[in-house]
């Protein structure tokens, strides 16, 4: 069997081309190798044109015992042609690779594709950052070779640039929106040079400055380092993000591993949180696009939540999400300890939930032609329900002689009884008669539940409709609900109950929102005579 290996180019970054006659045994090798895709526009294997996957090129091939039918990985062969060297060593420490190697035109070469290598004179060695995967490349592109690596003990084989300042460093990151992150000891003087830049920021929460970038702040910056003595750490976050998206689109998008998946199903979760976390988790492995899944580290997680909520600028809830998804994989998928992860789990924003006026609901329905829509309107309103719970509704679960609905596994796999408002009622005879659902109490075509962005879409819709103002989504019609009654003199404890929440303090932020008694406290202002 013979190998086809070309070169191609794709925004500007050479690639490996990677094609044979179909071979189950291959495709799996080759997915256990990592950095290499299926392509379905070029209908191909793609790496990066890279010495480490040149490795793996000619391990699969040797594995396989697969012939080249071109030129193209003779050419990079010739590169490293002449990589045997007797001998080579490597000193690891926190901050640099050093690295000891007779003189070699094709590791010369090499070298220069890692970000920030250089020549030390003093050393007669080469150095490059001790962060992301650089040993790692080193070690593949040597591999065969007499290597003796050196690891400082004290330094804790750190190969990922975590964000906690050296003593004796500057460390500046570049981030995707255009400024620079220090990171650094106190130091009274430098402090002084970066107040005098413009728009600079204290980060009191992550305990680092930040500057506009361009490049007369950036060699102020290595002028002031230099007068402190301070090493200089350049680093830019975009780099990884400019990294991840090459392959970000539909054709070639790492889909969540499948064993996630029927574990999640498996452990009995929502198909709602099997989503999230499946999203949320595809997030991250896209993130880091060439590197082996099992193999993300932690440091590159932690610089991943980073991105998230620095770069991204998600909320609390969605970064809670990614973090709950990535400790689900790692430890219950793989089997792994249970970790502590360096990260700062976000308190969720205190925010309080919008509240319709009994007025504007009353509009909301009276502007509802459908009678379908109308229904559902009512029910979610009249009953407390989340839209979930509403489409999962079955007919056997309205009680009219109770005057009772039975929600089933509800948020929580909790089952609940909420109202059956007589009003809701009639609407819902009248719909029956129309409708006639086999199954489900709401169904779309073709005899499926009722569809949750249809709900979503017609009810802004009726919104607009209504003139209502406020920003009102379906989950409004719940909180109106709870707000409503509470209004009405009903005991918090059973709106907890008709709601389905574990926890009173859940319910209690509806005491919050409620008018009632508002009215009868007046405003020092009226007081006051002009």
């Amino acid at each position: 069997m013979k190998i086809s290996v070309t070169k191609i180019k794709f925004n500007d970054s050479l690639f490996f081309k990677i094609t044979f006659p179909y071979n189950n045994e291959i495709i799996s090798f080759i997915k256990e190798l990592g950095a290499i895709f299926w392509d379905k526009s070029e209908k191909a294997w793609i790496c990066e044109y890279n010495g480490e996957n040149y490795q793996k090129i000619k391990l699969l091939s040797s594995k396989f015992l697969l012939e080249y039918d071109n030129e193209i990985i003779n050419q990079f062969e010739k590169k490293v042609a002449n990589i045997a060297v007797k001998e080579v060593r490597i000193e690891v420490n926190s901050k640099k690779i050093i690295i000891y190697i007779p003189k070699n035109e094709a590791f010369i070469n090499f070298i220069f594709t890692i970000r920030y290598s250089k020549w030390e004179k003093d050393l007669r060695a080469w150095s490059i950052p001790n962060y992301s995967d650089n040993i790692d490349k080193i070690l593949a592109f040597l591999v065969g070779n007499n290597i003796q690596v050196l690891y400082d003990q004290q330094a804790d084989n750190i190969k990922n640039s975590s964000l906690k300042p050296e003593a004796t460093a500057l460390k500046a990151i570049k981030t995707a929106n255009g400024r620079i992150k220090l990171i650094f000891p106190y130091n009274k003087n430098l402090v002084a040079k970066i107040k005098e830049m413009p728009y600079w920021q204290w980060d009191d929460k992550n305990k680092w400055w930040t500057v506009p970038f361009s490049q007369s702040i950036k060699e102020k910056l290595i002028d002031a380092s230099i007068k402190e003595g301070l090493e200089m750490i350049w680093d830019e976050e975009q780099a990884i993000e400019k990294q991840a998206k090459k392959y970000l689109n539909s054709n070639n998008r790492r889909p969540c591993p499948e064993n996630m998946i029927l574990k999640l199903r498996e452990m009995r979760y929502s198909e709602n949180t099997v989503k999230t976390y499946k999203n949320s988790f595809e997030e991250l492995i896209n993130y880091y696009p060439t590197h082996d899944i099992d193999k993300i580290t932690e440091p590159m997680i932690t610089a991943f939540c980073q991105y998230l909520v620095i770069d991204r600028g998600v909320s609390s809830s969605y970064q809670n999400q990614a973090i709950n998804s990535i400790k689900f994989y790692y430890e219950k998928v793989l089997g792994g300890q249970r970790k502590l992860y360096n990260l700062d789990r976000p308190n969720r924003e205190k925010q309080l939930p919008t509240v319709l006026s009994t007025e504007e609901i009353k509009s909301i329905i009276q502007k509802t032609d459908n009678l379908k829509h109308k229904a559902i309107i009512m029910l979610i309103y009249s009953a407390g329900l989340r839209i979930s719970e509403l489409i999962n509704l079955k007919i056997a679960d309205i009680d009219s002689n109770r005057m009772q609905i039975h929600i089933i596994a509800g948020k929580g796999k909790k089952d609940r009884y909420s109202l059956l408002s007589v009003k809701t009622l009639d609407i819902l005879r009248q719909y029956y008669a129309e409708y006639q659902p086999p199954e489900y109490l709401f169904e779309g075509q073709g005899n499926k539940q009722y569809s949750v962005r249809s709900i979503q879409a017609f009810f802004r819709e009726i919104c607009q409709k209504a003139g209502i103002r406020k920003k009102a989504t379906v989950h409004t019609l719940r909180h109106s609900f709870a707000t409503h009654l509470l209004e009405n003199g009903t005991d918090l404890r059973y709106i907890q109950s008709l709601l389905g929440h574990s926890s009173s303090k859940t319910t209690e932020i509806y005491t919050h929102i409620t008018t009632k008694g508002m009215e009868k406290i007046k405003s020092p202002l009226d007081d006051l005579t002009f």
